[in-house]
This record gives C-alpha cells, structure tokens and sequence, in this order.
C-alpha cells in the first residue's frame, strides 16, 4: 500500500474522518483488493490521532465489509463482492436519513430484544443492567453516552444468540452508530427527552429479565417509536446546527459510488 495520508482537521468524529479517508482509497482503487493496511501505529502517525481513533474507524471498515483481520498477520482490503446492501442518499436530507435509519433499527431490535427474553441466562441479564448502568454514569458526568448506548443494544444483541442478526448489525454498524449520535445529542438537549429514554431501557431490560418475549419487543419497538417522534419533535435549530453536522458522516456512508 503506497497512499499517504495527510493529518485530519477537528470536525466531525476523528474515527468517521479517518474512516471515510480509508473508504476513499480503496473505492478509488488506490489500495487494492489483498494490500495490507499499515499498522495502527503507523496510521495513527499519518493522521496524527491516537491508536484509539484507528481502531474505531478500521472497525467501521470492517462493518462495511472492506476489509478483515487475519490473526497474527493484520488487516488486509478484501476483494470486491456482493454489496447486501446499497443506500441512496443523494436526495435525503440529514434528518430524513436519521429517521429511515432508526427504521430500520426497528424491524431489528424489535425481534433481537424478544429473542432475548427468551434466551436470556442470569449472566446476560447482569451484563444488560451493567451496560445501562455504565449509560447513566456517562450522563450524569456530562457525556453523550453513545458508546454506552451502543454497547446497551450489543449486549441485547448477543443475548438473542443468532449470529446472523448480529452480523446484520455488525454490518450496520457505522450507520447504527450514527444515528444514535444524532439521536442522542437532540434528546440531551432536553431533560424530558433523557427521562424518556432512560425509562424505555429500563422497560426492555425488566421485560428481558421476565423472559416476557412479547413485552421485550414491543417495548423495543415503542423505544425506536419513540426515537422517531423524538426527532421530528426537535428543535428546528438543531438540524441547523448539530444535527446537520454529527448526520453528515451518516448521509455520506449511505453514497452509492463504489
């Protein structure tokens, strides 16, 4: 691999700007189906962000299904394939493209929340409420909580045991990530908002804990309800604003050009 990068400016997410870099390359055909990304260190370098921020947006490559790890060995461009998936966002707005996201979260966490409630073990069900647990900490000390948040929804995801949902979500991942931040930085905006969703957790998390499969989805599916509304109930100003700025990463992960 012979690209180099230049450093990145501060923005929108260090991860989604060294991410959508590493996309460009290989779309352009710059690096090639096969080459060896270089190590972490050695990115990291190159754009001048920590090892951390690497990690996350080769990550993201990964969810994208560009690239895999080889144990022992490193990251490696894989060949171009079938896409299961191919998004046209070219006439959607920001907000717009937040909405059909959390949509889509729907018809999934729906039935990954019920598969859980059924499925669920005593260990699965503490790790649930230490992720929602770890979720409020982060609140309260003035975070935004997404990653607690996703962590939240990976930990129901492995409860329900299908690896097939869970690679649909791994696959979605960038997008899912997205859309949360979005989600977030509007309901925290509001203290009603945070109230909301702490208590939407909590209803399918004592659902999953009760083993009541049928509560656990449509609890799931009433909380990405919710999340719908509570978007369209924003604040003009903050699509704007925030809004425009923290969904733009989303926007152009959903471009068609390959």
């Amino acid at each position: 691999m012979t690209a180099q990068f230049k450093s990145i400016s501060p923005g929108a997410a260090l991860s989604d700007q060294v991410a959508d870099a590493l996309v460009a390359e290989i779309k352009a055909a710059r690096i090639h189906p096969g080459d060896k990304l270089p190590t972490e260190a050695a990115l990291a370098a190159q754009f001048q962000v920590s090892r951390t921020v690497v990690r996350e947006a080769v990550s993201r490559l990964k969810s994208l299904g560009l690239v895999d790890s080889r144990q022992g060995s490193g990251v490696y461009v894989k060949s171009a394939g079938f896409s299961p998936l191919n998004f046209d966002a070219r006439h959607a707005v920001s907000k717009q493209a937040v909405i059909q996201m959390v949509e889509v979260r729907r018809a999934l966490e729906a039935e990954v929340a019920g598969l859980a409630a059924q499925r669920r073990s005593k260990a699965d069900v503490k790790r649930i409420r230490q992720c929602i647990q770890a979720l409020d900490k982060a609140v309260r000390a003035g975070g935004d909580g997404v990653d607690e948040d996703v962590q939240y929804h990976r930990a129901i995801a492995e409860t329900a045991r299908n690896p097939f949902l869970i690679g649909t979500l791994e696959y979605l991942g960038q997008f899912l990530r997205g859309a949360t931040r979005v989600t977030r930085a509007n309901e925290a905006r509001r203290a009603d908002f945070a109230r909301q969703v702490k208590d939407e957790h909590d209803m399918i998390y004592r659902a999953i804990e009760a083993g009541d499969a049928a509560a656990a989805r449509q609890a799931a599916a009433q909380h990405m309800n919710n999340a719908i509304l509570r978007i369209e109930q924003a604040d003009p100003a903050f699509w704007q604003q925030a809004g425009v700025q923290l969904a733009h990463p989303l926007v152009s992960g959903l471009s068609t050009e390959h």
